[in-house]
């Protein structure tokens, strides 16, 4: 049964006057409701579950607030909000708050806990697995489950989350997912319909604010496409294909407009002779136009802080004076706990002169609290221009009125790649705001080699397709075994969405082998000898004519080696010529018959090969973790032979994160016993931190000293035998530890300054946050699952890391 669209919803909605919960809900809103939302709302209201994918900035939350408006019309219902980050979860919890009160809103980010219990409670989505596993308390009367930015589902490291949760969520709870535009929501859909039972499936395409795409070549802002204004046909703006066939020769002036923004801040650059113009006349050319507030997205956060040191040097200030006054208190309000020592080493004051000029950077080196100042300024027109990295278009509610791409490639940590179409959407998805721009505009600044019509294409294609990353861990498998047994854990993995786009592709294949099969069939039958079996006649054919080809390649082989090779060809050569079909006077028909048989034979067996290895695939993957898990003792068999969790697997459960087994392993084995709480902390770390580049070897002098070496010693020997069980158990493994920063959380767990703390790490103080978050995080699970002295000296360790800017820090 096909899903009805959003108008045929709304034409039902219209025409019925079963959706009194709708009404009341509109009759509280300052806006009307796209059709979209009110399709989407219907279902909600209709008893059913949801998938809404559509652009960003569309109001796709809506249709969340409309979940929590019905839950909280029910007594004791309550609802769970899930983010991806702990940035947006507090932006929802604040937002929640605002609408029905404190009492009433928790927050759950693995380092917050606030009213638990409360009816309406935003969460991490890692937060709502950990309590599934665990059969918490506070899912009873759980009504719905609201799942933000539910395409991180194939974020190859966290995505399996998404997956967990979907999968275990109790088949009452109704859910409502919410997705950026992906090309294949519908199969995303099916499989929340089959494991979810009643899911209306929701696609828009429309951006409510439409979005006016511009080329920056040397000084003048050029539409992309022509002047039809239709952008799903790829036509490219003639005009730009013969100026960038030119490289903007023809143009030789700045535009009046750009003059006047200069003017107004005072300042004047001479304009260039070549190249792309620089970033202050950019943005005095977006001033006079009446294009800010714009987003610079510049994919390197060193460029980030570079780009506000080079605006700021011009002489911009797009403030006036009652603005830079209300800048200035709302940043000493959200930095006055925080001492002079700190807010140096942290260039507080460089950052606040910039926001007081209305310039600010925003990326993931940033303290956390700096990070949300500058969002709020930005949602109040306070700040006008922000030089951000692509992580400010991970769901965080920052539109402007202007997006500008300075280059369309990235560096991923490995090689610089072309930006995607999906990437593309998501970044530009923040140019236009809602209720007050008419239009949005992206602008692409070009540069040499620059192709109108391959940035026509990306920017043409408005989604991107949705693939699991999901994967069995042993965390996930003990706890699965613990709760269901091994078959029924095996079932519920094959319903993972992993396995149903396997099961798919796996029907496209079956269907391509049968088709060729017949195809072989028909060739056999044209290429049957009445005077012998031509099939094998044809195989001694491949086979002289393979070991020529190897002959032909083989003159510098040992002469006995050549000898033997001879002696094979003239074998064959004489079966060929005793074989019956030789002397067929249509042999060589037959033969072209023959050839395309074994081209289309290997082909046929090569997609037969590629269907047994997807069907299942995720169930084998359980039973290589089920048996390492064995072989560990954490599983054992019963009398029956059914498999259940041993004391260490209990213990297993409860430890989540990519070192999972690693962890458990260690506390068993007792190797962390004799760290004091700041060793422990250090310990932790080398668990959780990861690298941004390939780290040179530390040595001994740069770790902790103590008993910290030789319980390092001892677990990177662990990793090593726990590596080799998992690769001869045909699994992944994992990377070695990572001792970076191991002598710098050491030390701030000791109580060590800021500064110095910061220059040991040698990386920003956003960072460091981050890692120390994770760090607790990893503490407080061994705080609870260990026993003593791990577990007294976690908590010890998570009382002298959480201090500081760590403590201060509200996000992650």
């Amino acid at each position: 049964m096909s899903t009805p669209s959003p108008a045929e919803r709304y034409a039902a909605f219209k025409t019925s006057s079963t959706h009194p919960q709708l009404e009341a809900f509109r009759a509280g809103l300052s806006f009307d409701l796209d059709d979209f939302q009110r399709g989407s709302c219907a279902s909600l209201e209709d008893g059913g579950s949801v998938l809404v994918a559509a652009p960003t900035g569309a109001g796709k939350t809506v249709v969340a607030e409309f979940a929590v408006f019905l839950a909280m019309q029910q007594r004791r219902a309550k609802v769970f909000y899930t983010t991806p980050m702990k940035a947006l979860s507090n932006q929802k919890f604040n937002e929640f708050v605002d609408e029905y009160g404190a009492s009433e809103v928790g927050l759950l980010t693995g380092d917050t806990n606030i009213n638990s219990s409360a009816r309406i409670v935003v969460m991490t989505t890692e937060v709502l697995r950990n309590m599934l596993y665990a059969d918490s308390d506070l899912l009873t009367d759980l009504a719905f489950v609201v799942m933000d930015e539910v395409h991180f589902l194939g974020d190859r490291f966290r995505g399996a989350v998404w997956e967990e949760v979907i999968i275990h969520l109790p088949q009452s709870v109704r859910m409502v997912s919410l997705s950026a535009t992906v090309s294949n929501a519908e199969e995303f859909g099916d499989w929340l319909q089959a494991v979810r039972g009643d899911t209306a499936v929701i696609v828009s395409e429309d951006r409510p604010v439409p979005l006016e795409q511009h080329v920056l070549v040397r000084t003048k802002l050029v539409d992309l496409f022509d002047s039809s204004g239709v952008i799903t046909t790829t036509r490219v703006n003639p005009e730009l294909v013969q100026l960038a066939a030119s490289g903007g020769r023809s143009i030789q002036n700045r535009s009046t407009a750009g003059r006047r923004g200069r003017d107004r801040g005072g300042y004047h650059r001479p304009p260039p002779h070549e190249g792309r113009m620089p970033r202050e006349d950019l943005v005095a050319l977006l001033d006079g136009k009446h294009l800010l507030p714009a987003i610079f997205f510049i994919f390197s956060r060193v460029g980030c802080d570079q780009a506000v040191r080079q605006v700021l040097r011009s002489g911009i200030r797009l403030t006036d004076a009652a603005e830079r006054s209300e800048i200035r208190r709302i940043a000493e309000e959200r930095s006055r706990t925080m001492v002079d020592e700190d807010l140096a080493v942290l260039g507080y004051w460089e950052w606040l002169e910039g926001l007081e000029r209305g310039v600010a950077a925003h990326h993931a080196g940033m303290l956390p609290a700096f990070k949300e100042v500058v969002e709020e300024l930005f949602q109040k027109k306070l700040v006008k221009v922000v030089f951000a990295t692509e992580t400010l278009a991970l769901g965080i509610n920052m539109p402007a009125r202007t997006v500008v791409m300075e280059k369309l490639e990235k560096f991923n940590g490995e090689a610089r790649v072309p930006v995607t179409p999906g990437e593309y959407t998501q970044l530009t998805g923040r140019a236009g705001r809602r209720g007050i721009d008419v239009e949005g505009h992206s602008v692409i600044q070009w540069q040499q080699g620059l192709d109108p019509q391959a940035v026509a294409s990306l920017a043409s294609r408005r989604s991107y397709p949705l693939n699991s990353s999901f994967r069995p861990t042993y965390n996930m498998a003990v706890n699965l075994i613990e709760q269901f047994g091994r078959e029924r854990a095996r079932d519920i993995l094959e319903s993972s969405f992993a396995q149903f786009q396997a099961d798919r592709s796996v029907v496209d294949l079956a269907r391509t082998v049968r088709q060729q099969q017949e195809s072989l069939t028909g060739y056999e039958e044209a290429m049957t000898c009445h005077l012998g079996d031509f099939r094998e006649y044809a195989s001694i054919r491949h086979q002289l004519s393979d070991l020529e080809k190897q002959g032909a390649r083989a003159e510098s082989q040992p002469q006995a080696a050549r000898q033997k090779r001879q002696r094979e060809l003239t074998k064959l050569r004489n079966r060929l010529k005793s074989h019956p079909c030789h002397a067929c006077a249509e042999r060589e028909a037959h033969s072209r018959w023959a050839e395309r048989w074994y081209r289309l034979k290997r082909e046929n067996d090569t997609l037969q090969q590629q269907i047994r290895a997807r069907t299942g695939a995720v169930a084998r993957i359980f039973d290589r973790v089920t048996d390492v898990l064995l072989r560990l003792d954490y599983l054992e068999r019963d009398e029956h032979g059914r498999l259940a969790a041993t004391s260490a697997g209990r213990m297993l459960r409860r430890i989540y994160g990519d070192r999972d087994l690693l962890a458990a392993e260690a506390l068993r084995r007792g190797l962390w016993d004799s760290l004091d709480p700041a060793a422990l902390a250090a310990m932790a770390c080398a668990l959780v931190f990861e690298p941004r580049r390939e780290e040179s070897e530390t040595v001994e002098r740069y770790l902790p000293r103590g008993a910290f070496p030789a319980a390092l010693e001892a677990t990177q020997l662990l990793w090593s035998d726990l590596d080799d069980l998992e690769r001869d158990s045909k699994l992944q493994g994992s990377s070695p530890i990572a001792t970076g920063l191991c002598l710098a959380m050491y030390k701030w767990a000791r109580g060590g300054r800021l500064p110095d703390v910061l220059k040991e790490a040698d990386m920003a103080a956003g960072d460091f946050v981050r890692w120390t978050k994770q760090t607790i995080d990893l503490l407080d699970q061994l705080s609870v699952v260990a026993d003593n002295p791990v577990a007294r000296n976690a908590r010890a360790a998570i009382d002298g890391v959480r201090r500081g800017i760590v403590a201060y820090s509200t996000v992650a």
